[in-house]
């Protein structure tokens, strides 16, 4: 049996220590794949500072570089990766805002963005508690009922195909901007693949978040009686 040690978080430390790899890990929160040049782009340092960062996030082991000809593309290097940034976030300072393009794409960041591939923010969060209500999701890791196999499927995902896949079907994922819980595994990203397939939110061109369209909110309020803003 492996000997049971403490964990020692010091290089993932050092690498978080630094604003411009904040920000590009910010970025990548979506599960997205980027190239070298945008994240450079929104950390506002040169190319070859940029490499510099972000080489040591990958020797980190946080994010992953594939190269594709002369460009290189960069991401979260998993889910896990993505799970521990969004509870740092809820004990971490927020971002200095200046302007209001910054404002505003804060704003949509608060209302829904994907968190790797899951919803997240109020909308993330206001349908994890709806269907917790509802009893479709129970328990800590928000297992799901057979209520909740019957409610999901009426948005036209196929939660037995999700079932059968090797990844946890559900878990709770702490919202740092909410302080509350979304849904994540399988299930949450199956959710969110579908909202995005039907266009009941779209990305952005830019960033992470997500507009939530008028059909998204004619969902919500016919379904569930929800409002958003």
């Amino acid at each position: 049996m492996a000997e049971a040690r403490d964990r020692d978080f010091a290089r993932i430390g050092a690498a978080l220590a630094a604003p411009a790899r904040s920000t590009m890990l910010n970025l990548l929160m979506d599960g997205s794949l980027r190239p070298a040049g945008d994240l450079a782009r929104a950390a506002q340092v040169s190319p070859s500072t940029a490499s510099e960062h972000l080489a040591v996030l990958v020797d980190a082991g946080m994010i992953t570089c594939t190269a594709r000809g002369r460009r290189r593309w960069y991401a979260l290097a998993g889910p896990e990766v993505a799970e521990a940034l969004e509870a740092l976030g809820a004990i971490s300072d927020p971002a200095e805002i200046r302007g209001y393009a910054l404002s505003r794409q804060a704003e949509r960041l608060a209302e829904a963005r994907l968190c790797y591939d899951h919803l997240a923010g109020r909308l993330g969060v206001a349908l994890t508690e709806e269907w917790r209500r509802r009893a479709w999701l129970v328990g800590d890791q928000l297992a799901l009922t057979e209520a909740g196999h019957a409610g999901i499927s009426t948005l036209g995902v196929d939660v037995d195909a999700v079932r059968s896949l090797r990844r946890t079907t559900t878990r709770a994922c702490l919202d740092w901007t909410m302080r509350r819980h979304h849904l994540a595994g399988a299930l949450g990203a199956a959710v969110a693949s579908r909202f995005l397939e039907v266009g009941w939110v779209q990305k952005h061109r830019a960033g992470r978040g997500l507009t939530l369209t008028d059909s998204g909110r004619g969902l919500l309020a016919r379904e569930w009686d929800l409002q958003l803003g």
